[in-house]
């Protein structure tokens, strides 16, 4: 209060000038001075605007701001608006050049005043985490803050070795968590201040693999690429830290090779219709591999935060979305697949009975420009695996060979179908191209091409008999390029 007695006393003091003061009070107590967002003087900045004030009277220049870039923009407002400034311990007016110049000076000092003293605070900090002392902020998972000292948490800590020890005997970030969710093992839980309590929720990938890299647990901190030796007891022998740290990097070395060897085209582009970003996967059985995109939700954990699709054939979605494009942007030119995507596909979404594929803007092709305002919908629907499918066979056939056709013939057959269409389009659009030429682009025979043509006649029955899964096992490429005679008989029927 002594220095709104200082300021309303001078106020007084020029009741001759016919000041008069007003009983609002702008009081920004607790706010610093190094912005302008601060409740009273946004107060007075309106009342300014309003006109309600001629003259702002403050004990010291640096009560109003401490930044010369802020003040020249409030001496600009108040200049707009007719309101003089004074200080009452540094005596000058801005209505005057001379008061300006001794203004800006006293705020340079103040701004001064403000820089060296945070350079001073980050100092401290520096020095005292270099001697490895606990300068405050979240203590992690295994340890506490008490009296501005880190303490062990002995039951925490039993948790951390616990999770440690798990990882280097599972090798495996999503193990990991499927063990933990299993173990009721969760957060750190921690009480602020308004009391509220947050943490205490199952682990995800990203906080798990920082615990896991922390070396906080073996008694170091790392400060701006140093490590040093911290004050704080190790809950970890430095074995089995290092051990861990093998197969993190083992393991993230081996995820991004498989990432970058991957035959996945949407990779990055498709989400479940949660919003869920959907990351490729395979898996191996009789020596085949399967590719999937599957939801990432799965991945950390939270299986009821998943879409209604969770997962799904890579190589069934990859063809549906490249036949989509083929069908519904024409004319395209010439492109394989995986630039077809690069170029036109933002985003895809799998719902339950359809695609939503997001196009990009592709403002630089003059055919599609502004394409990332189109939106293509693609009927689709998962198979049911546990449904037994009725099959699509030949006269004579045996009954006791009753299997669908494998799921990967089958995505092979239906991107060979639309291949041999695409193919076959070309043939008839572009007197130029041949068997030839298409069979030199895309290296691979001549007959090969020509037997991928073939398909492009098949009846459309049978098209739709290969897309529900209902050709029986051993039907492929080469088979229905030389079908039985019967068959086409019997799709014709």
């Amino acid at each position: 209060m002594p220095r709104y007695d200082a300021s309303q006393a001078y106020i007084r003091s020029q009741a001759h000038a016919g000041w008069m003061l007003l009983r609002t009070k702008y009081d920004d107590g607790g706010f610093s001075g190094g912005d302008t967002d601060r409740p009273a003087l946004q107060r007075l900045l309106a009342d300014v605007r309003a006109r309600k004030i001629d003259v702002i009277v403050v004990y010291r220049v640096d009560r109003l701001t401490r930044s010369l870039a802020d003040f020249a923009k409030l001496v600009e407002l108040f200049d707009q608006h007719n309101v003089s400034f004074v200080s009452v311990t540094q005596q000058f007016n801005t209505t005057t050049s001379m008061g300006r110049l001794t203004l800006n000076v006293l705020l340079s000092f103040a701004q001064f005043e403000r820089e060296v003293t945070s350079e001073r605070i980050r100092d401290r900090i520096s020095a005292s985490k270099r001697k490895g002392l606990w300068v405050g902020g979240m203590a992690p998972l295994g340890y506490d803050t008490k009296h501005r000292r880190i303490t062990v948490n002995e039951a925490e800590a039993v948790t951390v070795r616990t999770i440690y020890r798990r990882y280097a005997e599972l090798g495996s970030l999503n193990l990991l968590m499927a063990d933990l969710r299993k173990r009721k093992i969760v957060t750190k839980v921690r009480t602020l201040k308004s009391g509220e309590k947050v943490g205490g929720i199952p682990f995800t990938r990203g906080p798990l693999a920082y615990l896991l890299r922390n070396r906080f647990y073996i008694g170091e901190v790392t400060f701006k690429g140093e490590v040093l030796k911290g004050e704080q007891t190790p809950i970890l022998d430095n074995d089995l830290f290092e051990a861990v740290q093998t197969k993190l990097t083992e393991q993230a070395n081996n995820h991004k090779a498989t990432r970058t060897n991957s035959a996945a085209l949407l990779t990055g582009r498709i989400f479940d219709d949660r919003g869920n970003r959907m990351t490729p996967s395979h898996a191996r059985k009789g020596g085949i591999k399967y590719r999937y995109y599957l939801s990432s939700a799965l991945l950390h954990g939270a299986v009821d935060q998943a879409g209604s699709v969770r997962r799904v054939s890579a190589a069934e979605i990859e063809a549906l979305v490249i036949r989509t494009l083929r069908e519904r942007l024409d004319p395209l030119p010439p492109i394989e697949d995986q630039g077809l995507i690069n170029d036109f596909v933002a985003r895809v979404e799998i719902h339950r009975e359809r695609l939503v594929i997001q196009l990009a803007d592709a403002s630089g092709k003059k055919s599609h420009e502004g394409n990332g305002n189109i939106i293509l919908h693609a009927p689709w629907q998962k198979a049911n695996s546990t449904r037994r499918r009725e099959l699509l066979l030949p006269e004579g056939a045996e009954l006791q060979k009753l299997r669908p056709i494998r799921s990967e013939n089958r995505a092979r057959l239906i991107a060979s179908i639309a291949r041999g269409r695409r193919w076959l389009d070309e043939l008839l659009g572009d007197p130029t191209a041949t068997s030839e030429s298409i069979a030199k682009r895309e290296s691979c025979s001549v007959r090969k091409v020509n037997m991928t043509i073939s398909l492009a006649f098949l009846a459309p029955n049978l098209v739709r008999a290969a897309i529900d899964g209902q050709l029986p096992h051993g039907m492929g490429v080469a088979r229905l390029a030389d079908l039985p005679a019967e068959w086409p008989r019997r799709m014709a029927n």
